[in-house]
């Protein structure tokens, strides 16, 4: 048979290219309109192929004739408002069918013109896209009537069929030590259908294929990959992801630097993971006993989806967390140690979170040999040395200097509870959760009953936090929980406007503490006083729609309203 060739796509860093170069393929071209993907791509295929914006070919057959005839078609529309993280489902999806229509229109055509090399193409997208795709596409639907009655075909004749061509795979299943779960549709021609690979290792709870190995985790990639802050050496190290791949220390790129983080970033995530209002609890730091989880295009140190370390180095407070490098992250995906990344730090990390891991390209390669009776290839075909020429390294093998503090946005929302106990959490925020409307310079108590975005919230008016007095006094500790809020940690607390600033600047004045600091303080002072206890609500019902509730979420409300009611009270000259 001919060379296998391959023709990528929205071809980003080029992992959906790599895993098929490890089978034997050889890359002929690629198609992005991002400078820093193009260079990649042209650095690690050695290929010299321009920016180019895929919607051209949504409008010209003739630009689509000018691509390459290969053997396979493969590529990664990004289709981010199909994303998980749009949750709402509100986000306009028309620009990622565009998109999809523009790769679907390429496979139409190098599939069914006279004398096709074509014998396979494969789509990547987010696992939601599956729904947005019609079970079939016509020449008509792709709006190629002109180009079909030119080749002997009808309008209405089937171009491209989807319907159970599609499917989602977990990378974890096919050895990238992260749970990253993706659409896979396609197509191998002389099959008629999409063929799934066989899994390579399985999920530990899984009984029926024991004879597999397990998921790889990311503790095992930790352990193998240098730590980050070691001093620069030739000492050498073997790619746990490519047995047999032997690399000196010297030569692994993107990995010896400082990630870590402010304490106001990793503490804000930290929030989020394990004490968001309405999702589950996540673990911070990472579980490094099961894959990573999905990596993504954006590198934050501060939301619920970073991935988070403890740093080598021993500090506390700033920098005692930190992020991965760009090379753990790639990694995690499954690249080479010789892989490289062009551009900045920021780019480096989009280009691999928006990458298809190579062990999943690799095993669909496979399916692909297989089909056209050609011997698998055991070991993955790798670059050996990494080609260094031009690659902007971000090696620094220097300690970071924690000396400038980020700062949040001027009227940056806040809000946040000390915990969740009974299905309740109790807010401290700056403006009304009930209707998202802002307050200027005051601040709300609230409560929310449920765990859902949306749920029922009850705001509470500043000062009643001694109606609750006279009931707290009744608990264990009550009365000497009433004397600490009121003695000690009362004078924490600012003034309204005072308390704006220090959360936009993340940093206390004087005595008084930012609010994020007052709400952790406050769930230290219930953790000490309080006892694992309800209040039945009988003549007295300060939550309203419950029988019971936390003496702790009692506790949580009179902090917090006493909280508001000091922060928004007139200053007196």
């Amino acid at each position: 048979m001919d060379e296998l060739t391959v023709l990528d796509l929205f071809c980003g860093a080029g992992g959906f290219s790599e895993g098929f170069r490890q089978q034997g393929f050889t890359i002929v071209y690629g198609v992005d309109n991002w400078k820093p993907a193009i260079d990649t791509f042209n650095h690690n295929f050695d290929l010299d192929c321009k920016v180019q914006n895929m919607l051209d070919y949504l409008y010209s057959v003739e630009k689509i004739e000018t691509l390459p005839d290969t053997t396979v078609v493969i590529g990664s529309p990004p289709c981010v408002s199909f994303s998980n993280s749009n949750r709402s489902g509100k986000a306009d999806k028309s620009m990622g069918l565009q998109l999809i229509k523009a790769f679907l229109r390429i496979v139409a055509v190098k599939k069914h013109k006279r004398d096709s090399k074509l014998q396979a193409w494969f789509m990547e997208n987010v696992t939601k896209s599956i729904s947005h795709l019609s079970p079939i596409y016509t020449f008509q639907d792709l709006d190629l009537v002109d180009w079909a009655i030119a080749s002997g075909k009808a309008p209405d004749d089937i171009a491209i069929v989807m319907k159970d061509h599609s499917l989602v795979v977990n990378s974890a299943n096919y050895g990238s030590p992260q749970a990253r779960k993706r659409a896979i549709s396609g197509d191998i021609i002389r099959l008629d259908r999409l063929v799934i690979p066989t899994a390579t290792h399985r999920n530990p709870e899984d009984e029926t294929s024991s004879q597999l190995p397990v998921y790889k985790t990311l503790r095992s990639i930790r352990e193998c990959l240098p730590s980050p802050n070691i001093p620069q050496s030739h000492k050498q190290f073997a790619d746990s992801m490519y047995p047999g791949l032997n690399l000196s220390t010297s030569l692994l790129t993107d990995h010896f630097y400082d990630t870590g983080l402010y304490a106001s970033e990793w503490k804000n995530s930290k929030y989020l993971k394990v004490n968001h209002p309405y999702m589950g609890t996540m673990s911070f730091p990472e579980n490094e006993d099961k894959p990573s989880r999905t990596i993504t295009a954006t590198k934050i140190g501060t939301s619920r989806e970073a991935i988070i370390y403890r740093s080598e180095y021993n500090r506390h407070g700033d920098g005692e967390f930190r992020t991965p490098t760009v090379r753990e992250a790639a990694t995690l995906m499954s690249f080479p140690s010789t892989y490289q990344f062009l551009g900045s730090e920021g780019a480096k990390w989009r280009l691999v979170g928006n990458a298809v891991c190579p062990s999943v390209s690799r095993n669909f390669a496979a399916t692909v040999r297989a089909a056209l009776e050609l011997p698998l290839i055991a070991e993955p075909i790798v670059r050996r040395v990494p080609k260094l020429k031009g690659v902007k390294n971000l090696n620094t093998f220097k300690e970071g200097v924690f000396d400038k503090p980020p700062v949040r946005n001027n009227g940056s929302r806040f809000r946040r509870h000390p915990f969740k106990h009974g299905n309740i959490t109790v807010t401290l925020s700056n403006y009304d959760i009930t209707n998202k409307e802002k307050t200027g310079f005051r601040w709300i108590t609230s409560v929310q009953y449920g765990n859902g975005d949306g749920f029922p919230t009850m705001n509470f008016e500043d000062k009643r936090f001694t109606d609750f007095e006279s009931i707290i006094e009744t608990f264990p500790n009550g009365k000497r929980f009433i004397e600490v809020i009121n003695n000690g940690f009362s004078e924490s607390i600012a003034s309204s406007p005072t308390m704006q600033m220090m959360y936009e600047q993340q940093q206390n004045i004087g005595n008084y503490l930012e609010p994020t600091k007052l709400i952790e303080r406050l769930a230290t002072i219930i953790e000490q006083y309080a006892i694992k206890d309800v209040f039945e609500q009988r003549e007295l019902v300060i939550f309203p729609n419950k029988t019971v509730v936390p003496q702790s979420q009692i506790m949580a409300l009179y902090g917090i309203n006493k909280i508001c009611t000091v922060a928004n009270a007139p200053e007196i000259d």
